[in-house]
């Protein structure tokens, strides 16, 4: 039997917070299964958080009033990862989308720090696709930031991206190189038939995620109004009354789903059409589980989605977010092979992120 990942050596497994369940919260669940015998360390839990029975040690932040905030306690976030105590485990391994990366657990001459990067914080580093860093009043103090960032992750031994988007920004951002490792995704589950049967006949189209301004779902419904097809939108999230809004104003049916679930979410996506994705995504979870479902994705060709998507062969990828240009691309479906779609999302499947998280963390800690 093989041996676990970094036997007979102390290790630590480190998160930013800990909130209900997202493609960051999987990875690092991901990479506490690898390696079952590491401390946890987040700098908080929410309390909606599934963790169930996950024995996490939380930071000091976790006992005040900050981690209702995640833009006010982000200055103090570095401190936080700096001040955890010197446990000075032999490899410290860090998921990070803010400032995790920068947490120091021993000195580099005697722990190993690595650190697998979600995105370089995208309000720091990237404001024009986060809103909340792109008020100019905040343009010295992201500039003091990007400084500390910069210098409080020197002692990182190794990084991993979990996209070549994602490690062309490290290289820019942090000027380090990275290994692309990209997130699991249950596949398995996906293509599975859903004991309910789909949630249609491949007669509507499909928006899954957060609705926030940056997956453009406001631009989701005008597309599938000028493609004249019916409209489902899965998911959450603060841009709601706007969106029931300009759903009512349109010519075309336009169903909410408000956070399905996962069994409900898989029907959805095999019912569809095709997904409609016209973000500039870091890697983007939702396209591939959209294809183990057999779904073609039609989205915009920026970011992740130039890594998970065979444009003309398991969706089609536009270069504006003209809604012409969709409607154009959405007419070219019938030229796909779901079989083809389905095998190419096996290539995302957990066990190969398992494979590979594996292989990185060995080569980087010998």
């Amino acid at each position: 039997m093989r041996s676990p990942l970094l036997a007979g050596r102390r290790v630590a497994v480190v998160h930013e917070w800990f909130s209900a369940h997202g493609g960051s919260e999987d990875v690092f669940l991901a990479i506490a299964g690898l390696v079952p015998h590491a401390t946890r360390y987040v700098l908080w839990a929410e309390p909606d958080a599934p963790i169930d029975g996950l024995a996490l040690r939380q930071s000091w932040l976790a006992r005040t009033p900050l981690r209702r905030s995640k833009a006010l306690a982000l200055p103090l976030m570095p401190l936080a990862w700096r001040t955890l105590g010197r446990p000075a485990p032999d490899v410290v391994i860090s998921s990070s989308h803010a400032f995790a990366h920068t947490v120091k657990l021993g000195e580099p001459d005697a722990t190993r720090h690595l650190s697998y990067v979600h995105s370089p914080a995208r309000y720091l580093w990237s404001p024009a696709f986060d809103g909340r860093g792109a008020n100019p009043v905040l343009a010295l103090p992201r500039r003091v930031l990007q400084g500390v960032d910069r210098r409080a992750s020197r002692h990182v031994h190794a990084y991993a991206a979990n996209s070549a988007e994602v490690r062309a920004r490290i290289q820019r951002y942090w000027r380090r190189d990275a290994t692309v490792v990209h997130p699991p995704v249950d596949t398995d589950f996906f293509a599975a038939a859903a004991p309910e049967g789909p949630a249609g006949d491949r007669d509507y189209l499909l928006g899954v995620g957060r609705w926030i301004p940056y997956k453009n779902f406001a631009l989701i419904i005008e597309i599938a109004a000028r493609a004249g097809l019916p409209l489902v939108i899965a998911g959450g999230g603060p841009e709601e009354v706007a969106l029931r809004r300009s759903a009512q104003a349109a010519p075309t049916p336009v169903h909410f789903e408000h956070r399905p679930t996962r069994e409900r979410l898989r029907a959805l996506y095999q019912g569809a059409r095709a997904l409609l994705f016209p973000a500039h995504e870091d890697f983007g979870i939702v396209p591939v589980e959209a294809q183990a479902a057999g779904t073609p994705v039609v989205g915009l060709r920026r970011g992740g989605l130039c890594e998970t998507v065979v444009d003309g062969e398991t969706g089609f990828l536009v270069d504006s977010l003209d809604p012409a240009a969709y409607r154009a691309a959405l007419a070219r479906l019938p030229e796909l092979d779901t079989d083809r779609i389905r095998r190419h999302a096996a290539g995302f499947a957990t066990t190969r992120f398992q494979e590979r998280m594996a292989g990185w963390v060995a080569d980087a800690t010998r």
